[in-house]
């Protein structure tokens, strides 16, 4: 099958953005999903942030979320904004080469992460204030390339813990869950942000990961996100698979 090997530099190819709370199943989705572009014929490239290992602050967000800096209620949110825009800024010249060489580009979170778990620890006017900050910030001072489609993957708490709990060791900590995973009621405010967010924007679709009190499958997922992935870019829509 022929690949669309890119889109020209002048049109980037789009952004597909996977979010969630931790535990959502978004590196998995990213992954599973770009398989299927790529079996389809879809040049796709894709990105997970934050870049812990490949970046000046992808490594100090690690320290981060290892307790590093203090307790998550020490530390101020529009400050810790600025780590994850940094690694942002720094992934720019990566970002572009990946629109430039493929048809699409995936990427596992991007700036809503940003917007949702640090407005998460506001409220009110001060909430929305600094969403508005946050964009300033990746959008408009950095420059950074707005999503052309949100996939939010929505799951209550109490199922997101189980799988956190479910995840293998990871490179930037050695505790079972890191600084934002090991508190219940900051990932719901994080996920009710999320939610507000979606209902919001146009183009954001949300999926949800639980049915009838139960997980759905991966394979029942990863439909639904194809289907909605060619619906909502019609470019991808006449690929074959």
């Amino acid at each position: 099958m022929t690949s669309v090997a890119s889109t020209p530099s002048s049109i980037p190819a789009p952004l597909v953005v996977f979010e969630g709370i931790d535990g959502s199943g978004k590196g998995t989705h990213a992954a599973r999903l770009r398989e299927r572009m790529e079996a389809a014929g879809i040049s796709c490239g894709l990105i997970s942030f934050p870049r812990y290992q490949s970046t000046f602050f992808g490594s100090r967000i690690g320290e981060f979320l290892n307790g590093d800096f203090g307790a998550l209620s020490d530390l101020d949110p529009f400050l810790i904004s600025l780590l994850y825009a940094g690694d942002r800024m720094e992934s720019q010249t990566r970002l572009q080469e990946l629109r430039n060489e493929h048809a699409a580009v995936i990427l596992d979170r991007y700036v809503p992460s940003n917007i949702a778990h640090q407005s998460a620890r506001r409220t009110g006017a001060a909430r929305e204030t600094l969403r508005q900050w946050i964009e300033q910030i990746e959008y408009r001072i950095f420059e950074l390339p707005q999503p052309d489609l949100v996939i939010l993957l929505d799951i209550p708490v109490e199922f997101s813990q189980e799988l956190i709990r479910r995840k293998q060791q990871r490179s930037y900590t050695e505790r079972v869950t890191d600084l934002q995973e090991s508190d219940p009621a900051y990932l719901q405010e994080v996920r009710n942000v999320y939610l507000q967010l979606a209902a919001t924007q146009p183009n954001w679709i949300t999926v949800p990961v639980v049915s009838q009190s139960s997980l759905r499958s991966l394979e029942e997922l990863q439909n639904e996100i194809w289907q909605m992935v060619r619906s909502s870019l019609p470019k991808l829509a006449g690929s074959s698979g």
